[in-house]
């Protein structure tokens, strides 16, 4: 039996019983769809923080109150000492160290006239506009003399600005907002940030000394700092580590009880979490494939009982076991096929929804469609076999005498 009869007879085997071949395909239309839109998700999220990481200079240090946990340490988060406003002053004095800016967060009602909305307030210093790559569409940030004497002002994120004051923002500056019940005058408004790692438009500015100690239960969460250049950022490092294990009183045998991490190293964690999500796709992907491809089995031993008699004649005129055999496996594998270019249009289609109405960050790529259509057809082949091994061995007189 020629290939291309092969094909037709499945092809129209499948259009006899529509229906039952449309609902055998959506496991692998559900796995190949869902495959396709978690991709394409995951490799928009992973460029978009590589992309945000990059913009803020190769220059730029992290440094976080906990130790880095390696799987042995027994130190936990609540038995560090933390980082101190002391420390910071510590570190902006080391040389190869340009500028520091610590960050303390709390959530607080925010009001304005009768407008009442609930923000994040992030406690910092001056250089954190620098640090951080941001600009100012108005107004100005911090200076010196405000932090050092804990004064209630504030610099607003651009979202910040427009839920507090309504789209027309341009009247922030020189407004009296309340947190906390605390009057703070605005002072400056932040430009729009689409490259910006922190959500830098939605948070409300305030000195770092003030929100330690007028908002209450604000602590030092994260510091962000920046080399001189980038040549002396292990330099930068290095010191940076000096200082606060000196401060926190470590012993030579104790770790750290805190992290710095530089650029290198964060885009290194992007790429082993963009890892582990890729290999617990391909099992979820590996499931949903199962599933479908057993479902085709179940279907393809229905067809050869349906088809016994059909079988039998086919056999009596001269049809050989391997032509049997390679028509259901060739069902089986159009099955496959046809529900994966189907979950294909699904999944490149839920994704495109999803970017233009969620705002989702998407990246679509070739590499999933081709390993989908790969794998629908190892599916079809892998769970045709037995059915189309069924089939081919039936004697013609058995099949023929089958009511």
């Amino acid at each position: 039996m020629k290939f291309k009869e092969i094909i037709r007879v499945s092809l129209n085997s499948l259009r006899t019983n529509m229906l039952r071949s449309l609902l055998t395909m959506v496991g692998i239309i559900i796995g190949v769809a869902a495959v396709i839109m978690i991709v394409a998700i995951g490799k928009g999220s992973t460029a978009t923080i590589t992309s945000q990481i990059n913009s803020m200079g190769n220059n730029l240090l992290m440094i976080y109150p906990y130790a880095p946990y390696d799987g042995s340490s027994s130190m936990s988060f609540n038995q560090t000492k933390g980082i101190s406003l002391k420390d910071i002053d510590a570190l902006e004095q080391q040389k190869a160290v340009a500028e520091v800016a610590p960050s303390a967060m709390t959530n607080a009602d925010i009001t304005w006239s009768r407008n009442k909305v609930s923000g994040q307030i992030e406690g910092t210093s001056l250089a954190f506009v620098h640090v951080r790559k941001l600009s100012l569409a108005q107004g100005r940030s911090f200076t010196h003399y405000e932090v050092d004497k804990q004064m209630n002002v504030a610099v607003l994120g651009s979202d910040a600005a427009r839920n507090i004051f309504g789209p027309d923002a341009s009247r922030a500056v020189g407004e009296t907002i309340m947190i906390k019940q605390l009057p703070f005058k605005v002072v400056g408004v932040l430009a729009n940030s689409n490259s910006n790692m922190s959500n830098s438009g939605q948070q409300v500015y305030v000195p770092i000394t003030t929100g330690m100690e007028r908002l209450g239960n604000m602590s030092i969460q994260q510091v962000n700092a920046s080399a001189t250049s980038e040549e002396k950022i292990d330099q930068a490092s290095a010191e940076i580590r000096q200082v606060l294990r000196v401060r926190h009183e470590l012993k030579p045998s104790e770790g750290d009880d805190f992290q710095i991490m530089t650029q290198t190293e964060i885009l290194k964690t992007v790429s082993g979490v963009d890892r582990i999500m890729n290999m617990l796709l391909a099992g979820v992907a590996a499931i949903a494939l199962g599933v479908g491809g057993v479902g085709i089995m179940n279907i393809m031993l229905v067809s050869v009982t349906e088809r016994t008699r059909e079988i039998g004649i086919r056999k009596a005129i001269g049809a050989q076991r391997s032509d049997i055999m390679l028509q259901f496996v060739a069902e089986a594998v159009f099955l496959s096929l046809m529900g994966g270019l189907v979950g294909v249009m699904v999944g490149l289609g839920g994704a495109k929804l999803l970017e233009k109405f969620v705002q989702m960050p998407i990246v679509y790529s070739i590499e999933p469609v081709l390993y989908s259509f790969l794998c629908c057809m190892a599916v079809g082949v892998l769970f045709g076999v037995y059915p189309a091994r069924k089939a081919s061995k039936l004697r013609p007189i058995d099949a023929l005498r089958y009511e």
